[in-house]
């Protein structure tokens, strides 16, 4: 960071806020409306927070990275308009236009890093080309489509609007590592735009034009960037919706009917999306996924012993072998790092927050009680829905991760997921045994 870094942030924070009090009455109502400034406020700390770290502590970082390729970017633009937008719209081709700029780009053909560069260029012209204001509007970014996410349990159960600002804002690790000029930013972002979008197209049924577009913005965002997060997701969503609208349906011989056929539809439909969506990728082809894993497992293994890797036990890459570590692979990116296994600062915050989650998975269990608590998941499709992505997510992230450092960035999707799940439980339990009272 340089010093108009810290001669522009001031400036821009007071647009930002001036712009936010003047949107707050259109996104918020009654209740919601006291949790926006303080919500984006912890987005925008951590923005700020993660480039300070990055640049005292590990001295450097992706995100520095980035910015690194944004300034190659930003002289394209400033020698000439058309060379940068060239820049801007090319897929990693050569251009002999532009081969003075794009051959000091080491990411230059590596689509998603690429497309993250390209969005933090098109905040710079906006920002003098400063880091720390790129990085901000990172952070709004990203909240925003973490407010579509709250809105969106708050419809499903709006008594929890106050609980569930805390798995959605106010998780250090969601609101420090998904902030800053990082892919994690864009890709919980485009999360909550996606999780929007399939409840009130598929499920509410309303406000179904907004619904789209920032449902498709969402999932392109996430093809674009980590398309494993959109196939994690997919599967329960569509399962989400079957169950959802399965419901509805009075005639009991219908719905059995229906039934299966949902089923099928929903797994076709999830298998020809991953397919298609992933096919050729070098990283993410499904026919690739278990190769991959499996040297990822093999490299990062062999480092369990430098302090904050993990050895997940015997992996060969196929779905066998997945089944068998599957469940190491969700308490590792649920419940660990433990506070023994602690090896820097950075570590103890993620161990804090896997206490947390094991202190309230124990606890809401423990008062709802075992079997009513799987009961009541199973009679619940948002339930079914947050659960089954987490653990889907967590065998995945689990599986390749390899290390504490890199897992508490991958996991953050599942984390407001999870733990919203948890406090609907909760008030789904309290709210039967009131009833049969």
């Amino acid at each position: 960071m340089e010093l108009k870094d810290l001669f522009l942030t001031p400036i821009y924070l007071g647009v930002f806020y001036a712009i936010a009090f003047a949107v707050r009455p259109r996104f918020t109502n009654i209740y919601t409306k006291k949790y926006f400034i303080p919500a984006l406020s912890v987005k925008l700390a951590g923005a700020v927070l993660l480039g300070v770290i990055y640049q005292f502590y590990y001295g450097g970082g992706d995100t520095f990275n980035y910015f690194n390729h944004v300034k190659i970017i930003h002289k394209a633009f400033s020698d000439s308009f058309a060379k940068g937008f060239q820049i801007l719209l090319s897929h990693g081709e050569y251009n002999q236009n532009t081969v003075q700029y794009t051959a000091f780009m080491p990411w230059y053909r590596a689509p998603t890093e690429f497309f993250v560069v390209k969005i933090a260029s098109v905040f710079s012209l906006l920002c003098f080309n400063t880091y720390s204001v790129i990085a901000l509007l990172f952070a709004i970014t990203s909240f925003a489509g973490m407010w579509a996410m709250y809105i969106t349990f708050v419809r499903i159960s709006p008594v929890l609007y106050n609980k569930l600002t805390l798995p959605i804002f106010f998780l250090p690790s969601v609101f420090f590592w998904g902030s800053g000029l990082m892919k994690d930013s864009l890709c919980i972002g485009a999360l909550g735009w996606t999780f929007y979008g399939f409840y009130h197209i598929f499920i509410e049924k309303k406000n179904i034009s907004n619904a789209l577009v920032l449902g498709l913005l969402g999932m392109y965002i996430l093809i674009s960037v980590k398309v494993y997060i959109l196939l994690s997701f997919l599967p329960p969503a569509l399962l989400w919706v079957f169950n959802e609208n399965n419901q509805r349906i009075k005639s009991t011989a219908l719905r059995l009917i229906l039934k299966p056929l949902f089923i099928v539809l929903g797994l076709a439909t999830g298998y020809l999306g991953a397919t298609n969506l992933t096919a050729g990728d070098e990283k993410y082809d499904v026919n690739k996924i278990g190769e991959r894993a499996k040297i990822n497992h093999d490299y990062l293994t062999s480092y369990v012993e430098s302090g904050s890797a993990y050895d997940i036990g015997e992996f060969d890459g196929s779905l066998n072998s997945t089944i068998k570590v599957a469940p190491q692979a969700i308490i590792i990116s649920i419940f660990r790092p433990f506070l023994f296994e602690v090896r820097s600062p950075i570590m103890l915050l993620s161990a804090l927050e896997s206490t947390l989650f094991i202190w309230l998975t124990i606890m809401l269990f423990y008062k709802t009680g075992f079997f009513r608590s799987f009961a009541i998941v199973a009679s619940t499709p948002i339930l079914i829905f947050s659960f089954l992505f987490a653990i889907i997510f967590a065998i995945g992230v689990g599986v390749n991760s390899g290390n504490f450092g890199t897992l508490v960035r991958y996991k953050i999707p599942l984390m407001p997921f999870y733990l919203s799940a948890l406090y609907i439980m909760q008030f789904k339990s309290n709210l039967r045994i009131r009833t049969t009272k």
